[in-house]
This record gives structure tokens, sequence and C-alpha cells, in this order.
């Protein structure tokens, strides 16, 4: 962290300085064909030179936006315009350096173009676009800024750069965030345009877990609902989809949610009953129906539906989903899991991002120190400071073993990430014994395996050998037949190639198998058993140390594994049929082939490979869970000095601990975890994950500490925006429970800082200006 007295920055704007000048704006010309769905944030450019020095210097520099008003040219270079004013003074004079020129780049996510108004201080403003082969072209459609108006918008209300885990746990520097619909007259104005271009809303994609873009379920659709329902006005999202419900029945599954969101239940009803009659084979309207028999706790009628979802969609994730989802309400985890099995995964496309150059240097500005000011201080007049807020903490309390960096379940992301939550909500229902008893019975596992192949392959022997010692007997009869009618040497001639087609054809039928052992290798609900043989035959062996450490360290975790070796080479793997026995430290002895047997596993499926490790990854967490179990009682059993520092974990440890308690749902755990992370440095994650967890409970006054403390933090570093925004979304939450005026005195009774009090206020001034439910009690 340094002081800033380098007057090329712009005040309270994070930039990054080009190494050439204009390689930023080529680098986003490239990177145009990459853009899959919405977009990139803005790309501001910024052209400034010094005059008073000869020759004349010339500096570029940009940064990123998100919320800028793109619905025309005028309002864009407004912008541009409002950055001449944020050219700082050093050593209380103003700095030589002024702004020459800039670009604004906006991306298009309908027409796949790049808007970019060009402005020359002082000129004129050139606006023109860029389509995917970097050729430019003159802006001859006035729709085009309709459609640039909406994808902004949108960028900004679906961006999760501030939230805990924001950008796939990435988040994105040099990102300047304002709010995109400031007043009501600019929400209008989206709405009017959102509503002209909600039929082109399935062409800007959709959420890792659906697979095609529908009109109830695109990035349009789903950044109206969470607009709307994270600042609790579903009223105004069922007004707005309820004139489009009369064009497509489809539409009444957004518009359904809307009701339910602001307990319009008759209405949601008589939504949802009369689209199905209009549109039957409609899964969203199926899945919307579904949550809200589940609620209702109508688990028979949610049952029947979720099948007819799966039929109607079977591609789909969510579907499948959805099934697994009610049969863990209704306890059947047998069905839960296979179900679970049947879902189609997609690949994850990370979210759209420019490949930008190494910049020379960086500027991120940060306020100074609040608390560090002495009272006649103005912070204002102060010099401020180029770094991060995380610069302040101590560098080894950011050191993380590496046994949790490399958790696998940090890299989860779209469908595997909730087909991992279905699987830790039935975990949390059985635990983790009881899950893999039902996994044994459900799939075909390693040992049954072996033992399958062990038979198979004994059998075939015993055919083989067979059929040699028939062809055997058969070449004596005729060799003793030959002898007897003419003992010459004519006779034994001719018995050779008989003797050859004879062996062959007895080792050929030994070889093949029978109707019979055909029809078994294929009956495992209706997957064969010969695709195992040789597709999966490799890596079940390649998993067979796996799931032998699996299930010995889950015995461990229950207290289940045997305690000496002798224990260990006598315990047994019971099949279900209860015929055959197998020994967990010898080789599988198969019966002989004179005994039929008839395996448990004829009507199991087979476990697939993202499955399997999932399992895998489950045991994992719980394996950590438990050692953070331990730790968190030792740290608060210790007594001594010694004894803290014996059990002691950085910050950057307990803020992992925190993060997988909350993925195993254990609230308490995490909320314990995330406070030993504050003790020990300042996380903003762990602030949010406090905060939403308080905001979730009602908790009104631990969610206002944690408000305020984000609020005081994150305005040192030029964080202003107040909608969308995570603290808003929890003030929100708060005033819908318990009413505004509740909320404003618990936050006076608060008796904090001034400035403090005015970065919280503005929150509830918003939610006045919107009329958002609860200020009127």
């Amino acid at each position: 962290m340094v002081v800033q007295g380098d007057g090329t920055v712009l005040r309270g704007i994070p930039e990054f300085f080009e190494r050439n000048l204009g390689e930023a704006l080529d680098a986003r010309t490239e990177s145009l064909a990459t853009f899959r769905e919405l977009g990139p944030p803005d790309l501001c450019h910024v052209v400034k030179q010094n005059p008073k020095v000869s020759p004349v210097r010339e500096l570029g520099s940009y940064h990123y936006v998100l919320g800028g008003d793109a619905s025309s040219s005028a309002t864009l270079a407004a912008y541009l315009n409002s950055l001449t004013y944020s050219i700082g003074w050093v050593a209380g004079k103003q700095s030589p350096w002024k702004i020459k020129g800039g670009t604004y780049c906006c991306f298009n996510a309908f027409s796949r173009v790049d808007v970019r108004v060009e402005v020359r201080i002082p000129g004129g403003v050139d606006c023109y676009l860029v389509d995917l082969r970097g050729d430019r072209h003159a802006i001859g459609n006035p729709a085009i800024w309709q459609e640039t108006h909406v994808s902004a918008v949108l960028r900004a209300i679906l961006d999760d750069n501030d939230e805990p885990d924001g950008n796939d746990g990435q988040p994105l520097l040099g990102l300047r965030k304002i709010d995109p619909l400031p007043t009501p007259a600019a929400e209008r104005r989206f709405l009017n345009d959102a509503l002209h271009e909600f039929w082109k809303g399935w062409q800007l994609g959709t959420e890792p877990e659906v697979q095609v873009a529908t009109y109830f379920s695109n990035h349009l659709t789903n950044g109206l609902l969470k607009y709307f329902g994270d600042s609790g006005r579903m009223a105004e999202a069922a007004k707005f989809f309820q004139e489009l419900y009369i064009k497509d029945a489809e539409v009444g599954a957004p518009l359904a949610r809307a009701y339910l969101g602001c307990d319009e239940e008759i209405k949601a009803v008589k939504v949802l009953h009369d689209a199905l009659m209009r549109q039957p084979m409609s899964y969203g309207l199926l899945l919307v129906q579904i949550d809200f028999l589940l609620q209702k706790k109508r688990l028979v009628m949610a049952l029947k539906l979720a099948k007819l979802a799966v039929t109607y969609a079977p591609s789909e994730f969510r579907t499948w989903a959805k099934l697994t989802e009610v049969y863990i309400h209704m306890g059947d985890f047998q069905s839960a899991l296979l179900s679970l099995n049947s879902c189609p995964m997609f690949t994850y496309c990370e979210r759209d991002a420019q490949r930008m150059p190494e910049p020379v240097r960086t500027h991120l500005p940060l306020k100074p120190d609040p608390a560090a000011l002495k009272p006649d201080d103005d912070p204002k007049k102060m010099t401020p400071l180029s770094g991060s807020i995380f610069d302040e903490n101590d560098p080894r309390e950011d050191e993380v073993h590496p046994e949790l960096k490399r958790l696998p379940a940090l890299s989860l992301r779209g469908t595997f990430l909730a087909a991992y939550k279905l699987l830790v909500a039935v975990v949390t229902a059985v635990g983790w014994d009881e899950l893999l008893r039902v996994r044994s019975t459900v799939f075909v596992m390693e040992e049954e395996y072996r033992v399958h192949r062990a038979l198979a392959e004994e059998r075939e022997k015993a055919l083989v050998m067979e059929a040699r010692q028939r062809s055997s007997q058969q070449q004596q009869q005729q060799q003793q037949q030959q002898q007897q009618s003419s003992p010459g040497s004519d006779g034994q001639t001719l018995a050779k190639p008989q003797q050859a087609a004879v062996d062959a054809d007895a080792v050929s039928r030994a070889s093949s198998p029978t109707r019979s052992e055909r029809s078994f290798y294929t009956d495992a609900g209706g997957i064969g058993m010969d695709a195992i043989d040789q597709a999966a035959g490799g890596d079940m062996l390649r998993r067979s140390e796996n799931e032998a450490g699996s299930a010995a360290a889950a015995a461990s975790i229950s207290g289940a594994v045997p305690s000496t070796p002798q224990q260990q080479q006598q315990q047994q793997v019971l099949m279900n049929n209860g015929s055959h026995t197998v020994m967990s430290n010898e080789a599988p002895k198969p019966r002989s082939s004179e005994h039929a047997v008839s395996f448990s596993f004829k009507h199991k499926r087979l476990c697939e490979k993202w499955l399997d490790n999932l399992f895998m990854v489950l045991y994992n967490d719980l394996r950590l869970y438990t050692a953070l179990k331990q730790e968190i009682s030792q740290y608060k059993n210790a007594t001594s000095g010694g004894n803290v520092l014996l059990y002691r974990k950085t910050g950057a440890e307990w803020e992992i601990y925190g993060d997988l308690a909350e993925r195993l749902f254990h609230k308490e755990d995490s909320v314990e975890a995330y406070r030993l992370c504050l003790d020990q440095k300042f996380s903003v994650k762990s602030w949010l994950k406090l905060m939403g967890i308080h905001a979730s409970e009602g908790n009104i006054h631990q969610t206002l500490h944690c408000a305020v403390k984000l609020c005081t933090i994150l305005d040192r570093a030029y964080v202003d925006n107040t909608f969308p925004n995570p603290i808003a979304s929890a003030l929100f939450k708060l005033t819908r429970r318990h009413g505004l005026a509740k909320v404003q005195n618990a936050l006076i009774s608060l008796n904090i800082a001034p400035r403090s009090y005015k970065l919280v206020v503005r929150y509830f001034e918003y939610a006045e200006l919107f009329k958002i439910d609860g200020i009127n009690f």
C-alpha cells in the first residue's frame, strides 16, 4: 500500500495503465468472438496527456464499469465527460494531466456486437459498432440502443462480483459498479425496453443448469425475477409478466413465481391451471407447481408431477434434480440415488471475460482508515492511498494448508455443484453409514463385480476344459474305428484335419456365451454387464483402492473399523442374496460351474463416474468437518497460551472451514468458524456470509452490525452502489420481516459514528423511494 502522489490517476476510480496506447481496445476486439452470453463488463478506456511538457506525453488507462446508462450515445458520452472532474490534486496543486479523449465499450448481447462511443475533448462524439470479426460499422438502427440498454442493465443485475464467492471465486479487479436503475423513472424506462425485447430473451442464454433457453428460463427472465425478488417487490414483476402471459402460456411459470413471492397463492394456482390447460407439456410450469406442492407437504402429488416433468424433458437436469428432491422429502433414498444417477450433466461454461495484456501498473484507490484519523482531520483533504483493504492483513493469516487448497469441492460448478447439494441433503437426512448401505443396495459395487468376473472366468475355463475332453474322447474313438476298419497310414492322415475342425468347433462353442448367459449379462436394469466388462472394467479396478479407502475411512468416522489386523482379515462383505461371502483380504473363490449362482446385482445400476467422484468429494468434506469439530472444541477448552498455539489455525483456514460447514448444512459451526476468521483477519467474504445467515434468521442487531462494518470498509474502497447489492438484499429482508421503523430504531440504538450511519441509511432511503414491502410498518 502506497500513498497516492501521482497526478496521472483518477481520484476514486480504479485504473490499469497500458504498456502501449490502445492495446486494451485491441484486446477487447480480439475477444469479441469468445463472448457466448451476456458478455463481460463494460470497458472504459481513457487517454491522458500532459501539455506542459515537450514532446507531449500520452498515457492510456482503462477500468471496467457495471451499471452505466447505455440507453443512448449521449449518456455514455456524459459518463466519459464526468471523468474529467476526477483528475486529482498533487501537493495542493491541480494536476497537469488532462483527459484528451476516451472510448466506452458496451456489448450488445442480442445482436452480438460491441457498441462503442468515442469522445474527443474538446471535440465531438462518434458512435459505432464492432462485429465479432472486428469490422467497424455505423449504427443505423435505433433498436440497437434499446438492446444495448437491456444488456447493460442485465449484466449489472446478474453480476455476482461482490458476492462471497463472486465470479467463480475470482473477483474482478478494477471494477466500478454504479446503480443501474437509480430512480423509478429509470426503472420504468428499462422495463419498457425489456418488454419489447422479451421474446428475444432466449438468445441471451440461461443458467448453467439448463440446457436449452426458453421464454421462462433465460437471462432476461431470471434477471427480472432476481431484481424484484431481492428487493421484495414481486408484485411489480407480476405486473410485467401479466401482459406477456396473454401471448404465451409458458410465461405463466415466472408469473406464478411472482405471485407466490408476493403471497398471492390463489392467483398463482389459477395461472398454473390455465397455463397447463393451454400448454400441458411445459416442464417449467410443472416445476413451479412441484415447488408449491412441496411447500404444502403434498408429496404424493408432487411425485406424480415430477415424473411427468421428467417424461416431458428427459434431457434437462432440473427435471431429474426436482424428482430427486421429491424423493428426498419422501424419505425414499434409494429412488433418490437412482434418479440422481440419471441426471444429465452439462459442461460448465465460465462467465464471459475479455483477455487483457498485463498492465504496466495498477491503481486501486483507497481512503485512509477513519480510526487512524485525528478529530480535526478532514478525510476529503487527506492524500488517498493506492492498494487494497486486504493489504492491511498480516500475510501469515492468508497461509493455507495444502490439503485445504486442494479440496475437490471448491472446483464444483453448474450441474455438478447442484448434484452435490442433493447428495449432501441425503447424507444430512440419513447419515454417512446409511448412505453407504443405500449406495451398495442400489449400485453395483466393486466386490460384487470382482466376484462376478471371477465366476464368469471360472465357468468359461470349465467349459473350455470340458470341450477339450470331449474332443479328445472323440479323437480316440475315431482312431480306434479307423484302425479296426483300415489300419493303414491313409486313415491317420485323414483324421488330422477332422480332429482340428472338431477342436476349433468345440473351443468356439465353449468361448461363446449361451442364450441364458447373454441374457444374464444384459439384465441389469437395461444396462448390459458386457459394457462394464470392456468400458468400465478398467475404471472400476482403478477405483478399487479408492473405494476400499473410502469404506475404511467412512467406517472410522462411525467407529466401525476393526481395531486389529485379525479382525480386518475376518471382515466379510455379505452379498444381498445371502448365498456367497467374500473375504476382504483375499481373492474371491467362485463356486464350480455345476451350481447355479443368482447374483444380487442383476437388478442394480451402474454408478456414473461423476457420481462416484461426488461420493469421494463428500467423504473428504466429512473427514475434514470431523477435524473442524475437534479444532473448535479444543479451541474452546484451551486454558493456556500453549494450547491455543498448538491448535491454532490461520484466518484463511478458518474461513475455508466455515465454507465447509456451510456446504454440509451445519449453520452453527459455519458461523463460529467465520467469527474465528474475523478475530484474526479482515475478510469481506466472512462478513457477507455472517450477514446473510443472520438476515435469514431475522436477527436484526447481528445483521445491522455486519452491515455497518461492511459499509465502513467498502466505503474506503470507493464502493458506493446501493442496489443490487448483498448488503441491500439483507437489509430489505429484515425490512419485509420486521418493518422499516423497527429496523431503523435498532440502527439508532447501536450508537454508531455519524459517517457510518449515513452509509447505512441510504439503503433505507432507497427502500422508501421504491416502496419496498415493509416500509409501512
